[in-house]
């Protein structure tokens, strides 16, 4: 396992790599010293998370290995498939999965997701439009919302 940090326009983002794969991408919380640790695919990482923040990034092509059960794997998968700059509320993400009993759980496993801004759990928001919940914090989910939307080109 290999650790290395980024500087984003929104905090500290920590990433981790094992056996070539990102398993981890989260905001770091509190100081943290930028670990220099360096590989192809963290370098690759950083420069895609650098692109997205800075230069229009709206799809990213890394290799990603997150740990979780099979329903949050579903979940993580399904999160996926929301399109840059749009958002869909938990239920609407329910649905998506077939049932909209499981919204609780899905709210759970969304909540969950180790890979942030890579799987957009923050394009997911409250039946109301309301930002609720973000593991990052509501400012950086609000800041990732509103950077997409100033992304997204008419024509």
């Amino acid at each position: 396992m290999q650790v290395t940090h980024f500087l984003s326009p929104i905090g500290m983002v920590q990433i981790t790599e094992e056996r070539e794969c990102i398993t981890q991408i989260r905001f770091a919380d509190g100081e943290v010293i930028p670990l220099p640790y360096s590989s192809a695919v963290l370098d690759e990482c950083i420069a895609q998370l650098d692109a997205y923040c800075n230069s229009g990034l709206k799809e990213f092509d890394l290799p990603l290995a997150p740990k979780g059960t099979d329903f949050q794997k579903l979940v993580w998968a399904e999160l996926q498939n929301i399109p840059f700059g749009k958002t869909v509320s938990y239920l609407d993400m329910a649905k998506r999965l077939g049932d909209p009993n499981v919204i609780r759980a899905a709210g759970t496993a969304n909540g969950k997701n180790p890979l942030a801004i890579v799987i957009p759990c923050h394009r997911v928001i409250g039946s109301d439009g309301s930002l609720t919940g973000y593991a990052g914090g509501l400012k950086q989910k609000q800041w990732l919302l509103e950077h997409e939307s100033s992304q997204i080109t008419l024509f």
